[in-house]
């Protein structure tokens, strides 16, 4: 009976961090990061509470949920700081394209001897 309990407390805190993450917007890399760890850290905290801490899943889930927190933000962290790498990577290859494609329009005008030249030539 006592791990239900546990668990109802676990269940309900992280109900209430999506309900409130969720007001802002989507949620980001980290904070997705974030949840996840809190939740499966309190998770496993719960039962490793309840089997070794002799019946205190209370006290295991909110260790483990405060550990997991902060492992799932690192992670997510990182997750987040390589989307963001990514999405420059491809606005400067976006960039080069157009940059290349009026390259190419200029470097057509200029062999076919059409004048005036195309604006940006």
């Amino acid at each position: 009976m006592k791990i239900y309990s546990g668990f109802t407390v676990v269940i309900a805190f992280v109900a209430a961090i999506f309900l409130v993450g969720c007001a802002g917007g989507p949620l980001t890399t980290r904070e997705k990061g974030a949840g996840i760890g809190a939740f499966g850290g309190a998770a496993v905290g719960a039962i490793i509470g309840n089997q070794i801490g002799k019946g205190h899943p209370g006290a295991g889930a909110a260790i483990g949920g405060a550990l997991g927190l902060g492992a799932g933000a690192l992670v997510g962290d990182q997750l987040q700081g390589r989307e963001n790498t990514q999405k420059d990577l491809e606005r400067q290859i976006e960039l080069q394209q157009k940059e290349l494609e009026q390259m190419q329009r200029c470097l057509r005008a200029l062999q076919s001897d059409v004048r005036p030249l195309p604006p940006g030539c």
